[in-house]
C-alpha cells in the first residue's frame, strides 16, 4: 500500500509503499476514505512531549469501509462503512463498557489514517449512515473533541461565550455551543481569514487580536456582558491567564489547546472571581456517534470548516505548509 511516513524530527514526511496490514484475531482492515490532517500531528513530528518514534504513520481522524476480517471479529462485515475513534481501551471495564474508553486505564492511542489501508480494533469502529460521505465522517473526530469540551463546560441557554482560537476545535466548539443555546458568542483569532467560517457554524461576533491581549471592553462589548463560559483552543502559553482574564464572575473556563510548554497564570485572579477551570481531552463514544449524526446533512454547518482535500502523494508538502498558520482551517487527505 501506499503511506505517508514520519522519518525523523526536521524532515518532511515521506510518500512510499509499505506492506499491506493484516488484521489480529480482533482487528478489522478498514481502506481509508478520508483522513483529516490535526494540528497534534504537526506536534508529533517535532521534538517534545508529543514527539512520536521515527518510521510512524501518523492520521487519527478517518473513516472508511472494512476489506478484511480477523478471525475473532463479530459485529462488522466486509464492506461495512465505519468511522474510527483513534483511541480504544480494555473493552470489559466499566468504562469501555459505558461508551467512554477514553477513561479506560489501558488507554491505547492508535493512528494509521495517512495510508491506503489501517488495522484498527472493532470496538474502535462506529457505524456510517449511507447518506453520509465517508470522506466527510473523517471530520467527526475534531467534532466530537469540541463536543465533549461544550459538554463538560455545563453551557447554559442564553449564555455569553467567549472562544478563544479559531483553529477547527475553536471552531467545532462554536458550532456546538451555538447549537446547544448559546447567546451571543464571540471567537477571537489573530487571523482575519477565519472570519466567515465563525459566522456560518453560528458566531455572532468575531474578534480579530493584533499581538497583545484583546480589551476586556472589546469582548463585553460584543458580547453585551462579561463572558460566562470561556474555552481556550489555542494551546500557547498565556492563553489559559487570558481566559482567565476574561472570564466574569463565577465563570467556567474550559482548556481544550494542548499546550506542552510550562505556563502560568495568577491564581488571585481565579479564586477572586470564583472561577470554575476545567480540562477536556477526547470524547465518549455517545460524543462521536452526535458528531456523525451533525455531519450528515449535505448543508451541515461543520462541512464549512473543511479548506482543501488532497491525494495522499500531495500531503508532505501540504504538511510542511501548514506548519505556517494561513487561511487553511481543516485539510483532509483522500488516500484512494
Amino acid at each position: 500500500m501506499k503511506a505517508v511516513v514520519f522519518k525523523a524530527a526536521g524532515q518532511p514526511l515521506v510518500f512510499e509503499d509499505r506492506p499491506d496490514p493484516a488484521p489480529a484475531r480482533d482487528e478489522v482492515i478498514v481502506a481509508i476514505a478520508g483522513c483529516g490532517v490535526c494540528g497534534s500531528d504537526l506536534h508529533m513530528t517535532g521534538q517534545g512531549s508529543f514527539a512520536v518514534p521515527p518510521d510512524t504513520v501518523l492520521g487519527h481522524e478517518f473513516a472508511g469501509h472494512v476489506v478484511a476480517l480477523g478471525a475473532e471479529v463479530a459485529g462488522l462485515a466486509i464492506g461495512a462503512r465505519v468511522a474510527v475513534a483513534p483511541f480504544s481501551g480494555c473493552g470489559r471495564c466499566a468504562a469501555c463498557l459505558s461508551d467512554r474508553p477514553a477513561a479506560c486505564a489501558r488507554l491505547e492511542f492508535r493512528g494509521g489514517g495517512y495510508a491506503e489501508y489501517a488495522p484498527v480494533a472493532t470496538r474502535q469502529c462506529v457505524p456510517v449512515d449511507e447518506s453520509l460521505d465517508l470522506t466527510m465522517a473523517a471530520l467527526a473526530e475534531p467534532l466530537a473533541v469540541a463536543l465533549h469540551g461544550v459538554n463538560r463546560a455545563g453551557l447554559r441557554p442564553g449564555a455569553r461565550v467567549l472562544i478563544l482560537g479559531a483553529g477547527p476545535i475553536g471552531l467545532a466548539v462554536a458550532y456546538w455551543a451555538r447549537r446547544l443555546g448559546a447567546g451571543s458568542l464571540a471567537v477571537v483569532d489573530r487571523l482575519a481569514a477565519p472570519r466567515p467560517r465563525a459566522l456560518a457554524v453560528g458566531a455572532t461576533a468575531f474578534i480579530e487580536r493584533d499581538a497583545s491581549r484583546v480589551p476586556i471592553d472589546a469582548v463585553a462589548d460584543a458580547l453585551g456582558g462579561a463572558p460566562e463560559f470561556v474555552f481556550e483552543c489555542v494551546g500557547l502559553p498565556g492563553l489559559i491567564a487570558e481566559a482567565i482574564e476574561h472570564a466574569g464572575p463565577r465563570a467556567t473556563v474550559v482548556v481544550l489547546g494542548l499546550c506542552g510548554e510550562p505556563d502560568t497564570f495568577i491564581p488571585r485572579t481565579a479564586v477572586a472571581k470564583e472561577i470554575d477551570v476545567r480540562t477536556s481531552m477526547l470524547f465518549d463514544l455517545s460524543e462521536y456517534r452526535t458528531a456523525l449524526a451533525a455531519l450528515e446533512p449535505v448543508d451541515a454547518p461543520p462541512r464549512v470548516l473543511i479548506s482543501d482535500v488532497v491525494p495522499l502523494a500531495a500531503l508532505p508538502r501540504k504538511f510542511e505548509a501548514l506548519r505556517q498558520r494561513t487561511h487553511e482551517c481543516k485539510v483532509l487527505v483522500q488516500p484512494r
